[in-house]
């Protein structure tokens, strides 16, 4: 699944056809999706790319639907201490990439964002914050974009998001007695005790009454899905 990330490369426009930055840094502050980048991550699609001879293309929006908005290149690509570090240039015979090479040498366009999936990752610790590290990455393109996603989270995101994680184990702890309170009620081998219901006066037909304790347990079970469904979307904040 292609995915998207972003980062501000601060307008650096070294000639009047390219610009130049960050897509991506590899400081070990979570995103808004939780993840971090690895050192390294970009060098084995960094290689195929330059094994293939192709560049790197550039977009804007990520549109790759329209094929005006792909308005450039990559000419350089690499990574460093801090990150994937591009430099770009755009296509001078195409109106709308000059336009868009105008918005950012105004700093009306100030963010590189990339596209990527991921071939390797894991589950890690960053100053007892939950994150996951993006280990080995494959890069389909660079944009320059307007809203940049991934944004990085504040102190009081990552107190409400581990407020949710606490509430989601709690939910879990609660269906996992609920479940093995239902395993319990299960009858004794060789049947009901005919002495428990002796003294009690039937008042609802057995078969109703079974029809009915049916019903509420198929309700009882929709409803521990839904709860467990939505565990999985919180344990994944």
């Amino acid at each position: 699944m292609t995915k998207f990330k972003s980062a501000e490369f601060a307008a650096q426009m070294p000639s009047e056809g390219t610009v130049e930055g960050y897509a991506a840094t590899f400081d070990r502050e979570p995103d808004s999706y939780g993840d971090v980048i690895a050192k390294g991550a970009f060098a084995r699609t960094l290689t195929e790319w330059s094994q293939k001879e192709q560049p790197i293309p550039l977009l804007y929006g990520h549109n790759t639907e329209d094929p005006e908005m792909n308005i450039g290149k990559v000419t350089e690509a690499y990574e460093d201490e801090k990150g994937l570090h591009v430099r770009a240039e755009f296509d001078a015979d195409n109106p709308k990439a000059q336009y868009v090479r105008k918005l950012a040498k105004e700093g009306r366009l100030y963010q590189f964002s990339f596209a990527y999936s991921v071939r390797d990752a894991a589950d890690v610790d960053v100053d007892g914050f939950k994150a996951y590290e993006l280990r080995d990455l494959d890069l389909y393109e660079v944009s320059l974009v307007q809203i940049k996603s991934g944004r990085r989270n504040s102190k009081a995101d990552a107190d409400e998001l581990r407020q949710i994680r606490a509430l989601a184990a709690q939910i879990t702890q609660a269906i996992n007695g609920l479940l093995a309170d239902e395993e319990g009620t299960d009858e004794p081998e060789g049947g009901p005790d005919p002495e428990a219901n002796a003294e009690e006066p039937e008042t609802v037909n057995a078969e109703e009454q079974k029809a009915t304790d049916s019903d509420e347990l198929e309700r009882a079970k929709q409803q521990i899905a839904a709860l467990n469904a939505a565990i999985e979307i919180l344990t994944t904040l």
